[in-house]
């Protein structure tokens, strides 16, 4: 198992606009992701899931508490902002560059960083994109394949840096039920080679329970810990996972937890609506 991308989580709260409106995005979060252990984090729309990734990425500040990263404190009210290339995000809507080949993306952050030389770095980028089932690919430019294979490819360059935790915030929200599921498949089998830490943003409760080890069900905002989900299926995982008497308890437990919280935030929302 890996030895590094252990991400600690102590008290953390954050509020925004502590003089103005005053909105407690997140309350007291405490839980830890092992090293090598894939975490999703589902809850309703506004409970901060995002907020808490931008927090680990260091996007964000924190009100309160402390994040560490192998026992390296990355986030406190006495940080300054520290993104890394130790955690790396993927988000929702691409950021390729479009002027340079599906390969020329991959190899350019290593290239940049001179991590790797030039026959290093292509020999590595053309390994994990066969993986990824993108190695006829690799000469095309973005706007020539398809949006799922455009986060594939956003995920191999992030692999390729190879960063301590990949981030990532609900990065297939846009695609088909059909592409989902060739992109769950290309993000297993990546995972299987790497065994990278992997934070999950996502609001897709299938796919939260078919790829992590833990679920972790957020409250409505503001966000704190509602339950665990621990998914004790074997890896690797294939669709025949999806089929099986545990994954469907587990997918019932994750509905039942998270139906509760949106009743609660549409409830909200309509007596805010009313005053």
């Amino acid at each position: 198992m890996p030895k590094e991308g252990h991400v600690e989580v102590y008290n953390v709260s954050k509020i925004y606009d502590p003089l103005g409106v005053n909105v407690l995005a997140l309350e007291q979060c405490t839980f830890e992701i092992k090293p090598g252990e894939f975490m999703a984090v589902v809850g309703p729309s506004g409970c901060g899931k995002t907020t808490l990734l931008n927090i680990i990425a260091g996007f964000d500040t924190v009100t309160q508490g402390e994040v560490w990263v192998d026992r390296i404190c990355v986030a406190s009210p006495r940080h300054r902002l520290t993104p890394g290339p130790d955690r790396l995000v993927v988000f929702q809507h691409g950021a390729l560059f479009p002027w340079k080949t599906v390969l020329e993306n991959v190899t350019l952050g290593p290239r940049m960083q001179g991590k790797m030389g030039y026959k290093e770095v292509t020999e590595k980028a053309r390994e994990l994109l066969q993986v990824a089932g993108l190695e006829a690919f690799e000469n095309e430019y973005p706007m020539n394949i398809s949006s799922g294979m455009q986060r594939r490819v956003e995920i191999v360059r992030a692999l390729i840096n190879e960063p301590k935790i990949l981030l990532l915030d609900e990065p297939f929200r846009a695609l088909d039920a059909m592409t989902k599921t060739v992109m769950h498949k290309y993000l297993l089998d990546l995972f299987d080679l790497t065994h990278k830490t992997v934070l999950f943003i996502t609001h897709d409760l299938d796919e939260s329970i078919y790829l992590s080890d833990r679920v972790f069900v957020m409250t409505t905002r503001p966000g704190k810990l509602k339950k665990w989900i621990n998914v004790d299926i074997p890896r690797p995982r294939d669709i025949r996972t999806k089929v099986t008497d545990v994954y469907f308890e587990l997918r019932k437990e994750a509905i039942e937890a998270v139906h509760e919280e949106a009743l609660k935030a549409f409830e909200r929302g309509e007596r805010e609506l009313a005053r």
